[in-house]
């Protein structure tokens, strides 16, 4: 990779990441270390605010934005990829969410660009099997509410005997089956972990009640509970 092409990368993934270590980035560009300071110094000495911090690595001083970003021919493709499998999913708040996206990526594309792209799009699909019908619409206000930690309160029907109830729910994270979404989180009513299938909650709101900061991460839930 050219420098002047890893200079912008490091400059992307700073500002996509709260922190960036400077062998975390050696690694993926598959230089030195020395190679990553000398480019840290580069971009700084250009002007761009980037902080240290030891324990963490790198940061992006607040306040600070990129310029309007630009996308390559291979990129554009692989987001109207994303797009087609996005389109198939059973969560219609995530297909509006990312179609909005997809409007205004398509906005900065030059028009040899979005041309192209009108053209794959009536050639590609990803599946012609997979069961399109929506099942939830909740996926988005769930992963907002697990963010700024708040509690959701779910009218939710049972799988097995139907029965409809009523939980105060601490989202802790959420997963795509085959065919279903399904929420973690800390259940008030079971007082316990529980899974809670997005098409079966008749309603979702989030309150005004919150919990406190987690180290809960999915791949060690997976891992307690001989998931994934």
């Amino acid at each position: 990779m050219k420098r002047l092409h890893r200079l912008t990368a490091i400059l992307t993934g700073l500002q996509a990441k709260s922190s960036l270590k400077a062998k975390e980035m050696a690694a993926h560009f598959q230089v030195s270390t020395r190679t990553i300071y000398r480019d840290i110094a580069a971009l700084s000495a250009a002007g761009v605010p980037i902080g240290l911090e030891n324990e963490y690595g790198y940061f992006l001083v607040d306040g600070y934005q990129l310029p309007p970003v630009m996308f390559t021919e291979q990129e554009a493709r692989a987001l109207l990829t994303a797009q087609k499998i996005i389109a198939q999913n059973n969560d219609s708040s995530i297909i509006a969410a990312y179609g909005s996206a997809m409007q205004k990526v398509l906005a900065i594309l030059r028009k040899p660009q979005r041309n192209d792209l009108e053209m794959l799009e009536s050639r590609l699909r990803p599946s012609t099997n997979k069961n399109t019908e929506k099942t939830s619409d909740s996926v988005t206000l769930i992963q907002g509410a697990i963010t700024q930690r708040q509690v959701l309160l779910l009218q939710y029907r049972s799988g097995s005997k139907g029965e409809v109830t009523e939980r105060s729910v601490a989202p802790m994270a959420i997963y795509f089956t085959q065919d279903h979404w399904v929420m973690v989180g800390h259940c008030r009513l079971r007082k316990a972990m529980r899974e809670f299938r997005t098409d079966r909650m008749l309603f979702v709101a989030v309150t005004e009640d919150t919990f406190p900061p987690n180290q809960f991460r999915l791949s060690d839930y997976f891992e307690k509970n001989n998931g994934f």
